[in-house]
C-alpha cells in the first residue's frame, strides 16, 4: 500500500513499508525530511540495489527539487515511515523558519560535490597514466655499468632535536566499556555518523552505537591545541551535545579534561586517558 495523510494541510505523509515514495523519472516537486522509519534509495541501475539508505532526521529529493528536475532515483520506504513533505513552493518560509535545514543541505550537496569531484580526478588520472603507458618508448638494452668509485665514508647521523611536550593519548568511554582512541597525531576529529550519501566516514564514528539515530551525521568535532583537548558543536546539530550535563553552545569550544562526562545526542561517552 502507499502513502497516507490526515487531511490536504498536513504537512506530514505516511508510508507502509515497501511503499514507493517517489519512482525514478516523477517530477521533483518536493523533498523529505525522515520524522521516523527508514528509506531506501535504489541505484537507478534498475537491479534493485540500495545506493543510500537514511533514517529519522536526515532528508532527501532536495537535488531534484531545488534543479527543477526529473527524479534520479526510486525511493522506497523500507519500515513504516513518516515523512515531512515540504514543496517547492514553500521551501524558502520553511528555511526562513529552520536555518538549520538551508545549513545541512547545503552541507551534504557540497560533500556530494566533492566526492563527485574526486571521482573524475581519478577516472582521468587513470585515463592519463593509460596513455602514457601506451605511448613510452621501449627502453634500450641495459648498458654494462662502469665501476662505482669507492664510496666515501658517511657523516655521522646529527642528533636528533629535543621532542615536543608528549600529546597524551586521549580516549572516549562508552558505558559498555569500549574505549575510541584519539590518534595523538591528529589535531581535530569529527564526531558524528557516516553519511552514505557520499561515503564518507568521521573519525569518531559513533553511529553503531547510536540505536535511535540521536546523531547528527556532522555532531560535532575535538580539537586539539598543543596537549589541550576542545569540544566544539558543529552548526545545525539536532539533538544536542552536553559537557557533563551543560549544553554546549554551538561553535563555542569547550575545554576538556580526562574525567568528563560527554554527551552527543543519546550517546554518553567518557573522556579518559588510555
Amino acid at each position: 500500500m502507499g502513502a497516507s495523510m490526515s487531511n490536504p494541510k498536513d504537512p506530514f505523509v505516511e508510508f507502509q513499508a515497501g511503499a514507493t515514495v517517489f519512482k525514478e523519472g516523477d517530477a521533483g516537486n518536493e523533498m523529505y525530511v525522515i520524522e521516523s522509519g527508514q528509506v531506501d534509495i535504489l541505484h537507478p541501475s534498475g537491479n534493485g540495489e540500495v545506493a543510500a539508505s537514511f533514517g529519522p532526521g536526515d532528508f532527501f529529493g532536495e537535488a531534484a527539487m531545488l534543479e527543477d528536475l526529473p527524479r534520479h532515483a526510486t525511493a522506497l520506504a523500507k519500515a513504516p515511515t513518516r515523512l515531512l513533505r515540504i514543496e517547492r513552493a514553500a521551501f524558502g518560509e520553511v528555511l526562513r523558519q529552520n536555518p538549520e535545514i538551508a545549513i545541512r543541505i547545503m552541507r551534504t550537496m557540497m560533500a556530494r560535490q566533492r566526492v563527485t569531484e574526486q571521482r573524475l580526478h581519478e577516472a582521468l588520472s587513470g585515463q592519463g597514466k593509460a596513455r602514457s603507458a601506451a605511448t613510452a618508448p621501449r627502453a634500450e638494452a641495459p648498458r654494462p655499468a662502469a665501476p662505482a668509485p669507492a664510496a666515501a665514508p658517511a657523516p655521522a647521523p646529527a642528533p636528533a632535536p629535543a621532542s615536543a611536550a608528549a600529546v597524551p593519548q586521549m580516549a572516549l568511554c562508552l558505558s559498555s566499556g569500549e574505549m575510541l582512541l584519539l590518534d595523538p597525531a591528529r589535531t581535530e576529529f569529527l564526531v558524528g555518523r557516516p553519511d552514505p550519501a557520499t561515503g564518507t566516514t568521521p573519525e569518531i564514528n559513533l553511529g553503531p552505537f547510536d540505536a535511535n539515530r540521536t546523531l547528527s551525521r556532522r555532531h560535532a568535532r575535538i580539537l586539539r591545541d598543543g596537549a589541550v583537548y576542545f569540544l566544539r558543536e558543529e552548526a545545525g546539530t539536532s539533538n544536542g551535545t552536553f559537557v557533563n550535563g551543560d549544553r554546549v553552545a554551538s561553535g563555542v569550544s569547550v575545554p576538556l579534561k580526562p574525567g568528563d562526562k560527554l554527551r552527543f545526542g543519546m550517546i554518553e561517552v567518557e573522556v579518559a586517558v588510555a
